[in-house]
């Protein structure tokens, strides 16, 4: 006889329909409850730019290039004022940064053309851009210091999160992701991904060869010695990025240009500039350095830092991941005792980092760049690798060609 499976019906008890639902509803309740916290509550990233009117200044052309003392100073000031304003107001929970991009002087007048992150939930979005746009208003209407506002003069509007961050990373200097400290290229620790941009590696046959700096959307400068055994540059590649044996954003090389003056073996004018057959699209973690002025003054006891790829000891391993140390600028007279380099060292050559050794460049990373922030934040290219006497030897600190000195000739290369 078969045995097919038979079912009964029963009601369920009172109890478990409850039990059922409550748990629906409950279920309902908290999906509805996230949804409202991540659409209203949960802060969101805004980016803005604008600008307004600082009176009263002559035209000065100086103004509008980014790396003159004039436009540093002001942009300083600016931006004091911009943090100091927000940082006591009602929306300091929602300031991030603020920053002036350009100035464009005009007559008796500068525009200074400005760049804003905040935070805030989705729902108070406009009412954070009122309170940024009359904080603004407030501070341009306080002339307190030396400088006189036009507060009628500001404009502001929201940009995306591309256009935020083209604007910044078409800056030469900026760094849109940083380490909170230097952690300790022989004595150094492993750079962070976008840490330092403007870092390439100059590849000979594709294997890394030396270090190089990118100074605009085509040109970088390196050491001429790199270039010793070949200047053809069909031998030569560029690349960017952390790690050095996967080419990211490669790069083939159309000129190079060698000091005329320098002498192959010789140790002065180490310097050449590299031209790419084609512009490196600027990206977070790829963009150009700054080039100081032919005057600017960087003083014994600065902290620079160097970077590269090159051995973590002397006839040592070689890192796969970029590397950073931090030196500071020692004097040229005490880098030419004779316990040191015994006069060597030229006035066109900068010496960094410790007498008592330790920490330095070494091997592979000729043509690196040696780089200083300003009280900005924007960093400048101090010094190229060049050389030394093996790597962190008592007395012997790295050696780099001083890049103030080559300004005028840079600029007679490149137009920069």
């Amino acid at each position: 006889m078969y045995r097919p499976v038979t079912f009964s019906r029963t009601s369920l008890p009172l109890w478990v329909i409850f039990l059922i639902v409550f748990g629906v509803v409950a279920i309902l309740g908290t999906t509805i409850g996230l949804l409202v916290h991540f659409l209203a509550v949960e802060n969101k990233t805004y980016y803005y730019q604008g600008s307004f009117k600082v009176l009263n200044i002559p035209y000065n052309r100086n103004y509008e290039k980014e790396t003159s003392p004039e436009n540093n100073y002001l942009s300083k000031i600016l931006e004091t004022k911009m943090s100091d304003a927000f940082q006591s107001s009602s929306i300091y929970r929602q300031y991030i940064n603020s920053q002036v991009i350009t100035l464009v002087p005009a007559d008796n007048s500068v525009t200074a053309h400005i760049w804003l992150v905040f935070k805030a939930p989705k729902s108070m979005k406009e009412n954070t851009r009122r309170g940024i746009e009359s904080i603004l208003r407030q501070m341009l209407r306080n002339h307190s210091g030396s400088l006189t506002t036009d507060p009628d003069s500001l404009t502001l509007e929201e940009i995306s999160k591309a256009k935020a961050e083209k604007i910044i990373n078409n800056r030469c200097g900026r760094r849109p992701r940083m380490s909170a400290t230097y952690d300790r290229i022989r004595g150094g620790s492993t750079a962070q991904e976008g840490e330092w941009p403007w870092q390439a590696s100059l590849k000979k046959n594709g294997q890394h060869y030396c270090g190089a700096s990118l100074i605009s959307d085509r040109y970088l400068l390196t050491a001429a010695h790199c270039f010793k055994n070949s200047q053809d540059p069909r031998n030569y590649t560029v690349t960017f990025g952390t790690r050095v044996n996967l080419p990211y954003m490669q790069h083939y090389v159309q000129q190079i240009f060698i000091h005329e003056n320098y002498i192959r073996g010789e140790l002065h004018d180490d310097i050449a500039v590299i031209l790419l057959t084609e512009k490196v699209l600027f990206k977070n973690d790829v963009h150009s350095v700054c080039l100081p002025e032919a005057t600017q003054i960087f003083p014994p006891g600065e902290g620079v830092v160097v970077t590269g790829w090159g051995a973590l000891s002397y006839d040592g391993e070689y890192p796969v991941l970029l590397q950073k140390a931090p030196v500071k600028i020692i004097d040229t007279n005490t880098c030419n005792a004779w316990e040191a380099y015994n006069g060597m060292i030229q006035d066109t050559m900068l010496c960094a980092g410790y007498l008592e050794g330790n920490i330095d460049a070494c091997q592979g990373d000729s043509g690196g760049p040696l780089v200083h922030p300003n009280s900005r934040n924007i960093w400048y290219l101090v010094g190229i690798v060049s050389w030394g006497t093996e790597c962190g030897t008592v007395n012997k600190p790295g050696v780099y060609t001083r890049v103030t000195a080559y300004r005028n000739w840079i600029a007679s290369k490149t137009g920069i």
